[in-house]
């Protein structure tokens, strides 16, 4: 990841530059614990201090990174108790979304789901962590969108970053992407199905053993 080329577009100068740092800090480029340095950065990303600054900004929000007075930005090292009640949260919030989507999606939906899941085989065959990472949020990002509660949705959205955060983690690990991949399949048979039951159970799977891939690789400083 050292050649990542972290530069922007200046038409898109503050939005780019929060999705640059967020993809360096999901590839590994920018490590938990780490000390962001403002100076670096800028130069880095080809920006100037205040564009900078309003980024980190978002991304204090998203609570990728953290900004402590006197000492500046830094991306937090995140304890495993912290990550586990990020799982749960999942748990409860794509269990129950999968099981309301299977009873409400259309079939022009499902057709897109299906599409989203094709993209993640090819991100999980190729090894291209950070598609896994945003095609496997697209899949869910299709589910939650049609749960038929915005609120679900939205809690999840703010979820959504340290939930990728932690996806790339597991996924780095030699297999995983590929079970992720059957894991994915059988939500998406169940919601093709119409059986809210059996996504259920098949998203439920798919959030422990990600949780447990995620245990593996945070133990392993993978």
């Amino acid at each position: 990841m050292a050649d990542l080329n972290l530069r922007v577009s200046p038409r898109t100068v503050q939005q780019g530059t929060v999705d640059k740092i967020r993809l360096a800090i999901f590839s590994g480029l920018f490590k938990p614990g780490s000390r962001l340095v403002e100076s670096q950065l800028c130069t880095q990303l080809g920006v100037s201090r205040p564009s900078l600054r309003e980024a980190l900004r978002s991304l204090e929000a998203e609570r990728l990174i953290e900004i402590v007075p006197n000492k500046g930005p830094s991306v937090p090292a995140l304890s495993w108790q912290q990550a586990m009640a990020i799982y749960e949260v999942r748990e409860l919030l794509e269990v129950e979304a999968a099981g309301r989507c299977a009873a409400r999606i259309t079939e022009a939906e499902v057709q897109a789901l299906e599409a989203s899941l094709l993209a993640f085989e090819a991100a999980a065959s190729s090894k291209d962590g950070m598609a896994q990472v945003t095609t496997a949020a697209d899949f869910y990002a299709i589910i939650l969108a049609n749960c038929g509660n915005p609120v679900l949705e939205e809690v999840h959205r703010g979820l959504l970053a340290r939930v990728s955060f932690f996806r790339g983690r597991s996924m780095s690990l030699e297999g995983r992407a590929w079970n992720s991949l059957l894991e994915m399949r059988e939500i998406f048979e169940a919601i093709a199905a119409r059986d809210a039951k059996a996504a259920r159970k098949a998203a439920k799977k798919h959030v422990l053993r990600a949780k447990a891939a995620a245990k593996i690789a945070m133990d392993s400083n993978i």
